[in-house]
């Protein structure tokens, strides 16, 4: 039984860490049809915020959050008026674009604050562990757990419990019928972006205490966060959390039976063999045509 559960707080931890990065790219992509390659990119950057606010102004992780939330956010902002706003229903080119954002945000950081590996400190409030059933659990990882419970909430709530989320999921359906009701298309998509780049933003930060921050950490973040996307159903956001925490689950065993490569390597394999028979994810959100 003791394994059992350590197992189950392993995968988690892994399936919130996979939510929270993929939260923002489910509102981007799953609402607004855009293949944000630039998403690992706001990661990085919510991490080096992070990182520039302890280093430079000295406030710590919690406060630095708001700071880091509005910062991505207004840049999703820009990114979108400036050229994504152009590209709508043009893929490949939204990919390339974004794809070109991605390259000149890693080497405009790395310019500002130069290659070499950076580190956020763990807020000491949780830097230890806590039993759970006589587990132990490191209490930052309990903390992503329900900061991402939180964040989700907040997020289902607004899309669907807000005169903003009704707008977005107008234009979604159908933007020319919108914009004949008075609903500004354009800003709800503007607004829809930042919100998304934000909270990958708030991704980055949280996780920088795991895991070093350089300019090329969002890479490998923004391939988990497509699987998870496409895996839950593209419009659907709670299948984003059932894959997270299915994959999340999946990894964790598989990694303790292999490693943590071969875990990854399954992982991936298995992703793709759903996929190619269930195209659509595994879960697929009905609308009224």
């Amino acid at each position: 039984m003791d394994f059992v559960l350590q197992q189950f707080i392993t995968g988690l931890s892994i399936g919130s860490i996979l939510l929270l990065v993929a939260l923002g790219l489910s509102i981007i992509y799953g609402s607004m049809g855009v293949i944000n390659m630039a998403h690992g990119e706001f990661i990085m950057l919510g991490a080096y915020g992070a990182w520039a606010l302890r280093e430079f102004v000295g406030l710590t992780l919690f406060p630095s959050l708001i700071f880091i939330f509005i910062a991505v956010g207004l840049i999703g902002a820009l990114i979108e008026l400036g050229v994504i706003r152009h590209l709508y229903r043009r893929t490949l080119d939204t990919i390339l674009a974004t794809w070109g954002i991605g390259v000149m945000l890693q080497q405009i950081v790395r310019l500002a604050a130069g290659g070499d590996l950076r580190y956020v400190q763990m807020p000491p409030s949780l830097a230890s562990s806590v039993s759970i059933l006589g587990v132990s659990v490191s209490a930052y990882r309990v903390f992503i757990v329900i900061a991402v419970a939180a964040l989700f909430l907040v997020t289902w709530l607004l899309i669907n419990r807000t005169s903003i989320g009704m707008r977005l999921r107008a234009v979604v359906q159908d933007p020319s019928i919108a914009s004949s009701f008075g609903i500004d298309a354009g800003r709800v998509r503007t607004m829809t972006f930042a919100y998304g780049a934000g909270l990958a933003g708030l991704a980055g930060a949280l996780v920088a205490p795991l895991k070093s921050v350089s300019p090329e950490m969002g890479t490998g973040y923004v391939v988990d966060a497509f699987f998870v996307v496409v895996l839950g159903g593209v419009q659907s956001l709670f299948g984003t959390v059932a894959s997270s925490f299915i994959l999340g689950q999946l990894s964790g065993v598989l990694a303790y039976w292999q490693n943590d490569t071969i875990a990854k390597a399954l992982v991936l394999l298995i992703i793709v063999v759903l996929i190619r028979f269930r195209p659509q994810g595994l879960f697929v959100t009905r609308v009224r045509t």
